[in-house]
């Protein structure tokens, strides 16, 4: 166990020795790591709080069924029972045409005078159903529609599956684009990475040599230059995730992002937990790509 930990910090040491070789160009690659992981960080912020809000448009998916002013309150209430029983109904909620006056009174006060010359009620009273969770589809919700269309006391049926499922669209476009830009800004970072092992690599080349002449392995001399990207990875990662935890709180001190967001969802969250450690391996991960890639370039190099 002993021989095992004196190796780990052998090789850790020859990481950090490797990268004091090379300040200046170690710093330069980090920090445009940190912008380049940044990149990443923003694209994936917006797509999981989109995602998010999605989420909590689906679960109030509601169809609104206004009555026909001729519809007697027996067949209203035996309606509203009916729907209660329906499967794909969560909830039903009756707003009479007094309760609708007194909401747009109370939502649109400085609309009131519309309502001049329109009568003492132009409002019709509705039923408000909840679309239950298994039935969010757009083809089960426009069955539903259909079906209530069909009454003979309804009027006219109204619900906002159409502009939800243009916001799905548009987080399946978010997606694709996050994608695209980065993997972009992946390769990017390989490549400033490896470059910066590759000075390293011929910084020691003669050390290397003395290395193979004494017998030791391809492992042990590839290992610590495959840990300095690691770190340098790891560095730029965790930095980038300062820098965006910080942009993310000025933003929300500055548009007040708390609470929901403009209406929608449940006000915008910063990276899960899972997800800012995933984020944190990538940078790793994409380190000892790079490091790599520059190996292979050295031994091509060297043939």
């Amino acid at each position: 166990m002993s021989r095992s930990v004196t190796r780990l910090r052998y090789l850790l040491g020859e990481a950090a020795d490797n990268i004091k070789t090379n300040r200046t160009t170690t710093v330069l690659a980090v920090a445009t790591t940190t912008f380049t992981m940044l990149g990443m960080g923003v694209f994936l912020l917006l797509y999981l709080n989109a995602q998010e809000a999605l989420g909590s448009l689906k679960e109030e998916i509601k169809v609104v069924v206004y009555l026909r002013d001729s519809a007697p309150s027996r067949e209203i209430a035996q309606l509203r029972s009916d729907l209660s029983r329906d499967p794909a109904v969560a909830a039903v909620e009756f707003v009479s045409r007094e309760q609708a006056l007194a909401a747009f009174r109370t939502q649109f006060p400085s609309e009131e005078r519309l309502l001049n010359g329109l009568g003492d009620n132009p409002f019709p009273a509705s039923l408000v159903v909840k679309v239950g969770p298994a039935y969010r589809s757009s083809e089960q919700v426009g069955t539903l529609v259909q079906k209530l269309k069909a009454l003979a006391e309804v009027d006219e049926v109204l619900y906002s599956q159409d502009w939800i499922d243009n916001l799905a669209v548009a987080v399946r476009y978010l997606r694709v684009l996050g994608m695209g830009i980065g993997v972009v800004l992946a390769a990017s970072m390989v490549t400033i990475l490896a470059n910066t092992i590759k000075l390293t690599l011929y910084a020691r080349r003669e050390e290397i040599e003395i290395l193979k002449l004494i017998g030791a392995t391809t492992g042990f001399i590839k290992m610590p230059f495959v840990l300095e990207g690691a770190l340098l990875g790891g560095a730029g990662a965790a930095c980038s995730l300062l820098l965006l935890r910080a942009l993310f709180g000025l933003a929300e001190g500055k548009l007040a992002l708390k609470g929901t967001f403009w209406g929608v969802g449940r006000g915008l969250a910063f990276l899960p937990d899972r997800v800012t450690v995933a984020f944190l391996l990538l940078g790793v991960m994409l380190g000892c790509l790079g490091s790599l890639v520059s190996l292979i370039q050295f031994r091509d190099a060297r043939s």
